[in-house]
Parts: structure tokens; sequence; C-alpha cells
């Protein structure tokens, strides 16, 4: 008879009758069965803690040394035996984490080893949806124009040899000179300041050495933590001349996805509705939407309710109301809607290796409809691909 396992998940007690496919890669068995996809999604966060533990695959295992970033290393692929879906490779080792001063407030994960939201946690399982006061409001305006300020710098930057590292240390610097605590560095252990996404990466691609190369798009995601709130936002840049047709159409359905959403948003409108509309626009010109991943309120939290899909007759909970504060964030892609991750446990990337972009702004619920904080100060409010 086999041994009877159960779900790994702290409040659940089930049967397990699944086991972790990069589990059964490395070869881990303890902590690696749950009951249900659900549970396994749900633990996922503490989960691939153990997948970094068996690979060895952190900043201390793969830099050479702690020279400076601009120094010349060699460029390897940390994982050799790893099956690419597509042709974009990770350049390591990764630079040093850059540190932050003292002066800057920093969130509770910041301040962690394991970078475990603590507060966000606390909250799982919660439907309840935070209608933000005046004052609360007014901090998350003012977080959201210095995330806006910081993106517009690194726009500055998304130039072909530039590397996704140096578009690192651009976000990095201009959150310090604005008070800031870049929030994506150290949440969950990530290393990095923001997010760069390039090419068929979907989402959390970690900023290396890579240089952006003529004809890449690259997504910037950044969040700044300033004064207790986070404000984020993120834009899909065309580097260079080269950018395909296919490519330019992808990433204009992307924004327009984004922007009928916004369109949209008002008092009574149901969350579970975003996703009607942007599925609608990106299936009638033959993209798909990314399931794995979805807009989420935001204010002392950096993820909290509500969850807002962006794919169609999906179950998200809730109705807009006035003082709701969240993310829209759309990832269309050219091919299938499915993804995987490479073996970091971060990056996202399309299954079949096509292309994928993705825009966000961060939304206040008005008594009358919307308003944009992250938008655009300038071109009027257009993105960076339109200049």
């Amino acid at each position: 008879m086999s041994e009877v396992r159960i779900c790994e998940t702290s409040s659940c007690s089930a049967p397990a009758k699944l086991q972790c496919p990069t589990c059964i890669k490395l070869g881990i068995v303890e902590g690696s069965f749950f009951c249900s996809q659900e549970c396994f999604k749900s633990s996922w966060s503490e989960h691939k803690v153990a997948h970094k533990k068996a690979k060895g695959v952190n900043n201390d295992h793969v830099k050479c040394c702690d020279h400076d970033h601009d120094h010349h290393y060699p460029i390897t692929n940390p994982w050799p035996g790893y099956k690419y879906t597509g042709e974009l490779r990770p350049h390591y080792p990764l630079s040093s984490k850059r540190p932050m001063p003292e002066r800057i407030p920093k969130p509770d994960y910041g301040e962690r080893d394991d970078g475990r939201p603590v507060s966000e946690l606390a909250l799982r399982g919660t439907s309840n949806i935070k209608v933000l006061t005046d004052e609360e409001i007014e901090g998350m305006r003012v977080a959201c124009k210095l995330g806006r300020e910081v993106l517009d710098e690194a726009a500055k930057v998304m130039l072909v040899n530039t590397t996704t590292d140096e578009v690192d240390r651009i976000v990095h610097e201009a959150c310090v000179e604005r008070d800031c605590y870049p929030s994506p560095l150290n949440y969950y252990g990530f290393p990095k300041s923001c997010c760069t996404s390039v090419n068929e990466v979907i989402c959390h691609g970690i900023p290396d050495r890579r240089p952006l190369v003529d004809g890449d798009i690259c997504n910037v995601d950044v969040t700044v933590y300033h004064q207790g709130f986070h404000g984020d936002l993120n834009e899909t840049f065309c580097v260079g001349e080269k950018v395909s047709t296919d490519a330019k159409k992808l990433v204009q359905n992307t924004w327009e996805c984004l922007q009928k959403a916004i369109e949209q948003v008002k008092p009574g409108m149901k969350y579970r509705d975003v996703g009607n509309i942007i599925q609608k626009h990106a299936q009638g010109s033959g993209f798909s939407v990314v399931r794995s991943y979805c807009g989420h309120g935001i204010h002392r939290l950096f993820h909290t309710t509500p969850s807002i899909p962006h794919y169609a007759k999906n179950k998200a909970v809730g109705v807009m109301k006035p003082g709701h504060c969240f993310t829209i964030e759309p990832m269309i892609s050219e091919g299938t809607w499915k993804d995987e991750q490479w073996p970091d446990d971060w990056t996202a990337v399309t299954q079949d290796g096509k292309l994928s972009a993705q825009f966000e702004e961060t939304l206040l619920v008005t008594e009358t409809g919307v308003e944009i904080l992250t938008r655009r100060r300038d071109n009027g409010g257009r993105p960076y691909f339109h200049d």
C-alpha cells in the first residue's frame, strides 16, 4: 500500500493528490504534496523557498566577487539543463543587492531575511476591500506621483545596449532621491528594485547583465513605498528601430486593453467584469490573456484585496466603491495564454516562447468614476511607445 500524504498547506489536512512539478524535477519529496491546485497556489510564496534551497541559486552562490557593478564579469547561464521556451537567456551573475539608506523607512518585508510580508499574510483569506480615508487617499496620490517620476527616469535609458541591470540602478537611485523604498526589493526575497520583462517574459523578470537589443520589447514594472503607501505602475517599451510590426500591434493592443478597462471603472462596477472587457479586446485581435497573474488592491499593503483577473468569466469577488484603490495590469500574449517559470522562481515566460506585453496603472474609484493615480503627467498621458 502506498503512503498516504497530507496536504502541505498549513491550514489544510486533506489527503494530497498532486505533487509540485518543480519539486519532481529537483528530486524534492518532503513538503512537495498538496490536495488541490488552490492549496498549491495559496502556498506558493512559502513553498518556492524549498526550490531555492535545493538549487542553491541565489546571489551569494552566483556572484564571483563584490566589485562595483560595472566590473566585467564572464556571463554564465545558471541553469544549463533547463529547456527555455524562447530565445531569451539569463545573464548571470547578478550584481550585488543595492543598499538603502537607513533614513528611508522600509515595509515590513524589507527588514526580514525571508522577505515575507507579514502584514499582508495576516489578512490572507479575507474578502474585505478597504475604503481609504481622505488622508490615505492623499498618501496614495503622493506615492503614485513619485512612482510615475521613477518610471519616467527609467524611460530615458530604454535604449539599445542598456543592460536591464542598469535600468534597475536608475530605478533604485531615483527611488532613493525621492525618499522612497523600491517595493519589489526583498519582497519574498526578490533581489532587485524593479522588474524588467523582455520579449517572451510575461512579468517578474529579474534585471541582469543582458543588454537590450534593437527590436526588443521590454516592460519595466516600478513600485515605490513612500510614507507608508505603495504606488505601482508599468509600461512596455519598444527598443530601437527594428521592433516588428507584429510586436508593435501586440504592445498597442495591450495598452488599449488597459484603457478600455479603465474607462469603465466607477462605483457599482463588479470587479469580475474587468476581465470581460480585456479579453474581448485582446481576442478580437488574435491575442490571448494571461491567467496566472492579476491586478490587486494596493495602499499600505503592496498586494491585497481585491484580486482582479484580466480574463473573462472569472469569479472575482466585490463591487467597486468610492475609496477603493487597486491596479489593473493586463498581460497579453501573441500565442498561448499559458505560462511557465524559470528556475529562479520569479521569471514568468510564455509557454510557447512568443512575445508578451503589459501595462499597469494604480487607480482610485471616485464618486463619479476613476482617478488614474499613476498617469503620465506629460504627452497627454500617452505611453512612451507613442512618443
